[in-house]
């Protein structure tokens, strides 16, 4: 299977409170397990195949989508320099 086909799937109905998340994806994979297995009541394993993929049921309300800014190169550069005057710091 190429990575192209290994689809990332979160499907819910309005009028549904759980979704449902199908994925290949090894990192979302990992959380969703970690999180099944610390609230089991809020998150379940619903199906698995064999070429990798999981699906999970979970309450709509627990999940966001998030999207985030791009950052702006002056912003980027100020960081830069605060981490390198940590490393500095750190070093002495």
């Amino acid at each position: 299977m190429t990575k192209y086909e290994m689809e990332t799937i979160v499907n819910f109905k309005e009028a549904e409170d759980t979704a449902s998340i199908y994925t290949y994806n090894v990192a979302l994979k990992n959380k969703l397990a970690r999180y099944a297995e610390k609230y089991p009541s809020l998150c379940r394993l619903t199906a698995q195949t064999e070429d990798g993929s999981r699906t999970y049921e979970v309450p709509k309300k627990r999940l966001t989508i998030m999207l985030t800014s791009p950052m702006s190169e002056e912003r980027k550069e100020k960081l830069r320099e605060n981490c390198l005057q940590r490393k500095g710091s750190e070093v002495a």
